[in-house]
């Protein structure tokens, strides 16, 4: 399992905790408004230096008592199989909270690790239909779709949120619609001036925005966009 890189603080990515975020080299999605492509194509991971899990871990120790928990992202965290299961286990015994964000395209590794997780976001990156290939790059609507009923049958605390990239409207009122009910559901709006993968620019248009708020608004616990 290869550390991509490592937040020593953060206020906002963890909600109500202090926490630190590590970032987990590769993915199996292709996404073409995917930011983050240092941590998900081979030839632009093998650029960045990675950080030794022994590391990692000897800054933990030093921050117990002033960190509340650690993010773990990535690229996408559960294709690391086991060897996550093994990473979460020992941050849970050091006595922090864990928050993860997935993809949701390996259900059967979520359901082993999700044990030792506090806090769950899982991206929905599409309506739960045929499109969803073309935002993901991969044939995995099964997958996904048990991966929101693991979720939500989990007990724990979570959160499922889209970014608007090209997407209708009606795109957006399908995927709520299809997680309804459920408790938090957070659409985010593309943030532009990142490089991207595809290079293509998003622009959301603040009164689809309302359309789609009024919409769905009464479906979750909490629905905001951002």
């Amino acid at each position: 399992m290869r550390i991509g890189g490592l937040q020593k603080v953060t206020l906002i990515d963890y909600p109500g905790k202090v926490a630190c975020t590590v970032f987990l080299s590769g993915c199996n999605f292709r996404c073409p408004f995917c930011y983050s492509p240092e941590l998900v194509l081979p030839e632009e991971i093998e650029k960045h230096p990675a950080i030794k899990e022994k590391d990692f871990f000897d800054f933990l120790l030093g921050k117990k008592g002033l960190l509340d928990g650690c993010v773990i992202c990535g690229g996408e965290p559960t294709i690391n199989g086991e060897e996550l299961v093994d990473f979460c286990k020992k941050i849970k015994e050091m006595g922090f909270l864990i928050k993860l964000d997935t993809n949701g395209s390996n259900p059967d590794v979520l359901n082993k690790v999700i044990s030792f997780i506090d806090y769950i976001a899982m991206d929905i990156k599409a309506p739960l239909n045929g499109k969803y290939i073309n935002f993901s790059g991969v044939d995995c609507l099964d997958k996904i779709k048990k991966s929101i009923e693991i979720i939500k049958k989990s007990g724990i605390d979570y959160e499922f949120r889209t970014t608007i990239t090209s997407h209708s409207i009606d795109d957006i009122l399908q995927i709520a619609n299809y997680i309804a009910p459920a408790k938090k559901y957070f659409l985010q709006r593309f943030v532009g001036e990142k490089e991207n993968i595809s290079g293509e620019s998003y622009i959301t248009k603040e009164e689809d925005l309302k359309v789609i708020e009024e919409n769905i608004k009464n479906l979750f616990e909490v629905f905001k966009i951002r």
